[in-house]
């Protein structure tokens, strides 16, 4: 079967092309992707080539499709998972397989899987870790972001706590306090003000910073402090840009009590240092931001290590079972994955758009693999509509879902968009 994908030959050298995929071993899964998620850790990967840990061969030699955060249908299913999977079965994945050690994943490290494609064969090492899930909610594009929401997932449960004369961790943040979120209204920190009022364990009260105002008043008409006061939240958002003392003044929203749990958003050594500055006794400072820099650093504070107990953890990504409750969660309407959704393409779009995400403005990108599409804004279709039908039609069916993507304007897209 011929196969479209955007494959990686070495730094920012990607290329769309059609190639023949082989036949399926027994022990292989042909698949259809419909929908991919562009992540910063692919446009990583473009910066860095075969310097990349998660590569495994040549690029020049052994190009890779790129993508990492899809959605599709499963095409063929070899004999030895007849028994679990069927063709047509809507399907997720977790693509951080940690395979008899390896960092091999989907999107970096395979010649014929990746999200950035129309079809792809799945090899046996996914089935056998337990990392092809089934998908149940009824939008491919909730699919593709079950990826990146792990990855939030996995971070709350990575936050620890400890009593005094006990050397037991209590996972997860502290139920009943303070969490302050720094630099948190981009799309993971969207998605980690969704998580934080909707999961299992609630504060009592989330600060939300940013320096961008029109970012914080997208998030705060998005993910409102009265929804957050239905659970018993107070939800704060503040723009700390023109605030001579930012610490003193987020302490004095927190009642004058420093924060149990700290989530840093972006790899910027003086958010790293006021977030520590930030920390109340066993307090946990987490460091979500993925650095493209291997030398980053910051200060920390070593006295209040000793003396406060404060501790630094990080993740990166999620496991399979942060995924399923991923999964879980958004088929049960607990979480509004959209929020995080900025803009739409078609797999022509890919190329360009990995390589410059960093310049990017907005959230995710979300692409649909089958597609021709250029990259473009959801605030930008109703200019777009003036001369396009398509996007007059786009913008108007998002104009009945706050502005945001939806399954009608997946499924108006995937009816009439041109195909790649």
């Amino acid at each position: 079967m011929k196969t479209k994908a955007v494959r990686i030959y070495g730094v920012n050298d990607l290329r769309l092309e059609e190639f023949d995929l082989p036949e399926i071993a027994d022990d292989e899964i042909l698949a259809e992707i419909v929908s991919d998620s562009i992540c910063m850790s692919s446009h990583k990967l473009a910066m860095q080539g075969d310097a990349h840990k998660r590569v495994r061969a040549p690029l020049a030699k052994e190009p890779v499709i790129i993508g990492h955060e899809f959605c599709g249908r499963l095409v063929k299913v070899g004999a030895k998972w007849a028994g679990k999977f069927k063709e047509g079965q809507k399907f997720a994945i977790q693509p951080a397989l940690n395979y008899q050690g390896t960092l091999w994943a989907p999107g970096y490290s395979y010649r014929h899987i990746g999200g950035d494609a129309t079809y792809v064969i799945i090899p046996s090492e996914v089935m056998e870790m337990d990392c092809l899930l089934e998908y149940k909610a009824d939008a491919f594009f909730m699919g593709s972001l079950s990826e990146p929401l792990s990855c939030i997932v996995g971070a709350y449960h990575a936050q620890y706590h400890t009593e005094a004369g006990s050397y037991v961790h209590s996972m997860g943040i502290v139920p009943g306090g303070s969490l302050a979120l720094l630099a948190s209204v981009g799309p993971m920190g969207m998605g980690a003000i969704d998580y934080a009022i909707h999961g299992s364990i609630k504060p009592k009260r989330i600060i939300v910073t940013d320096i961008d105002q029109s970012r914080l008043s997208r998030a705060a008409s998005l993910i409102t402090a009265e929804e957050a006061a239905r659970f018993g939240i107070e939800l704060i958002y503040v723009n700390t840009k023109d605030i001579s003392d930012p610490v003193e003044y987020l302490v004095g929203l927190n009642k004058g009590q420093k924060f149990d749990d700290v989530f840093v958003f972006a790899p910027v050594k003086p958010l790293v240092e006021m977030a520590d500055k930030l920390l109340a006794h066993d307090g946990c400072l987490n460091f979500f931001a993925g650095p493209t820099d291997p030398g980053f650093s910051a200060n920390l504070n070593f006295y209040n290590v000793h003396y406060e107990a404060h501790h630094l953890v990080g993740t990166s990504g999620g496991n399979t079972d942060d995924i399923k409750e991923s999964l879980e969660m958004m088929a049960a309407g607990h979480l509004r994955p959209e929020v995080m959704i900025t803009h739409v393409g078609g797999l022509n779009a890919v190329p360009e758009t990995t390589i410059n995400l960093d310049k990017i403005p907005g959230g995710k990108k979300l692409i649909y693999t089958h597609k021709n599409l250029p990259l473009t804004a959801i605030a930008d279709f109703s200019e777009k509509g003036k001369t396009d039908p398509f996007f007059a039609k786009l913008a108007e069916i998002a104009s009945r879902h706050d502005g945001l993507w939806s399954k009608e304007a997946e499924d108006y897209l995937l009816a009439n968009a041109p195909s790649i």
